[in-house]
C-alpha cells in the first residue's frame, strides 16, 4: 500500500498564533503516524507560484491521511491555523510502480 502526504503552501500573516497551530497539531500527527519530509526549509521557485512556507507531511497510507485531517484532534488545531495563515493543502496518494532505471 502507497504512503500518502499531504503538501501545503502558506503564508503566514501571525507568526506568534501559527506558533500555537504549531504546537497543536503534534497530537494529532503523533497519533496518526506523520512523519515531516518537508518543514520550510530553503527554496526557490522554478516555475509558476509561490507561497513563504512549505510543508511534506508523510503519512502511513492515503486513509490515514485523511483520517488526521478530519480527526476532532486536527479540527482544533486548523482552527488555530486559520486566523493565523493563508495557504492551500493538498493530500495525495504516493506512488509505489516502477521508476526509472528500474529493470
Amino acid at each position: 500500500m502507497p504512503k500518502a502526504y499531504w503538501v501545503a503552501r502558506v503564508d503566514v500573516k501571525d507568526l506568534e498564533a501559527y506558533k500555537q497551530y504549531v504546537a497543536a497539531n503534534a497530537e494529532p500527527f503523533a497519533k496518526y503516524g506523520a512523519k515531516f519530509l518537508v518543514r520550510a526549509g530553503q527554496f526557490e521557485t522554478m516555475e509558476g507560484c509561490s507561497r513563504t512556507r512549505n510543508v511534506v507531511i508523510e503519512f502511513p497510507n492515503y486513509a490515514t491521511a485523511m483520517a488526521c485531517y478530519k480527526s476532532p484532534e486536527y479540527e482544533r488545531a486548523k482552527s488555530l491555523r486559520e486566523p493565523a495563515s493563508e495557504g492551500d493543502l493538498i493530500i495525495v496518494e504516493g506512488y509505489d510502480g516502477p521508476q526509472p532505471g528500474d529493470g
